[in-house]
């Protein structure tokens, strides 16, 4: 443990964004609001390319809270969430004191099925609730199957909010992810592609969307001389300061995608020749992940006995991260009161999956730390 610590996904700074957080404060901008958020709004919305109306907040979570809240979502209403994902994509379901509807993986992408999908909206509406909206995610930045979730939805009319919160720079067919739901998600947390320390984005598809989302976002402020409010409203609008490091990440999100790319593409070498381990990958040229985190499943059954848990302890004990993946939502102690539909996908790639150090800060050095343990442990 003498070893310095390699991160799974550490902030990766490109050298710019003190340009801009310098700037706010020659201008004493630093209060919520100032010419970094509109700047970082607008680079968003020429970096998505596809008419997205973008709202910078002060978290993913925010994001999805007030998506829901646009999509009608109120006490008493259902709503389904992929069970596969970080509890993120399910808390603002209960914050409205709705009902989350937990939906099983398929096994391609690992994201929401959309046989379950329409299973589970058949029975709810045969229970005499349809649900409200639909929550799917783009898991470790893998894009979901876009046509087959939209497919369902449309036909149930049903509106789709799209977690991109792990998928900046992923796309499907040429077209970015964050922009195929009804209502967009990204998140700029610490340990995303980018990062604006804490941050996120919520992508709409009108001016107005987007003008209501910002409302909610400033405590829904009345056009009024006073303080005056109608509504209900948070404080949710992203810093001036936050936005100056977005606006310098922004530069440099290519770049990371690249280089967390291209860690993908090192375990795939470094398990090619492994039995039983399997690289998670997109499947198929249709799909362009930026692998936000690389992530492997272990089959015991052909590895010797060799565990997820093996591995992991194996990193741990050298100092480097790595983690289980997402524990479903439907296995929480929270959740699992909930309804749930599927399999047992969801749960299979939680006892067997890994994620691996992702970094786009990542060294030579730290590569051959890695793939020294595991020689060790795989022999």
């Amino acid at each position: 443990m003498s070893q310095s610590k390699i991160w799974l996904s550490s902030p990766h700074m490109g050298g710019t964004e003190q340009k801009y957080i310098q700037e706010a404060f020659e201008a004493n901008w630093i209060a919520p609001l100032g010419p970094n958020v509109t700047g970082l709004e607008q680079d968003l919305q020429e970096y998505l390319s596809s008419d997205a109306k973008v709202g910078a907040l002060s978290s993913g979570t925010a994001a999805i809270h007030l998506g829901l809240v646009l999509l009608g979502v109120k006490s008493g209403d259902e709503v389904i969430c992929q069970s596969m994902t970080f509890s993120a994509s399910a808390n603002p379901i209960l914050y409205l004191g709705a009902t989350p509807i937990f939906i099983d993986s398929e096994i391609q992408t690992w994201n929401i099925c959309p046989v379950a999908l329409e299973q589970a909206i058949e029975d709810r509406i045969s229970k005499g609730k349809k649900p409200k909206a639909i929550i799917a995610v783009h898991l470790y930045g893998v894009p979901y199957q876009v046509e087959e979730v939209r497919a369902v939805a449309d036909k149930y009319n049903i509106p789709i909010l799209e977690d991109s919160a792990e998928a900046l720079g992923s796309s499907y067919k040429l077209q970015k992810c964050g922009t195929f739901g009804d209502i967009g998600v990204l998140s700029f947390n610490g340990n995303k592609i980018i990062t604006t320390s804490g941050g996120g984005a919520l992508v709409a598809k009108t001016t107005a969307q987007k003008e209501k989302a910002i409302f909610y976002a400033t405590q829904s402020r009345d056009n009024a001389p006073h303080y005056q409010h109608s509504e209900i409203g948070y404080n949710y609008r992203m810093s001036n300061i936050c936005a100056g490091i977005g606006r310098g990440q922004m530069e440099v999100l290519d770049q990371h995608v690249s280089l967390r790319r291209a860690m993908h593409d090192f375990y795939v070498e470094a398990f090619n020749e492994i039995q039983g381990v399997t690289v998670f990958s997109a499947p198929n040229e249709d799909y362009f992940a930026n692998y936000w985190l690389s992530a492997i499943t272990i089959d015991a059954t052909q590895t010797n006995g060799i565990t997820r848990e093996t591995l992991r302890l194996a990193f741990d004990a050298v100092n480097i991260e790595s983690r289980p993946l997402w524990k479903p939502m439907h296995m929480q102690p929270i959740f699992e009161k909930y309804p749930y539909y599927g399999g047992t996908i969801a749960e299979t790639l939680f006892e067997n999956g890994l994620c691996l150090p992702s970094g786009s800060n990542l060294t030579d050095s730290d590569r051959n730390r890695i793939i020294t343990v595991i020689k060790q442990v795989f022999g």
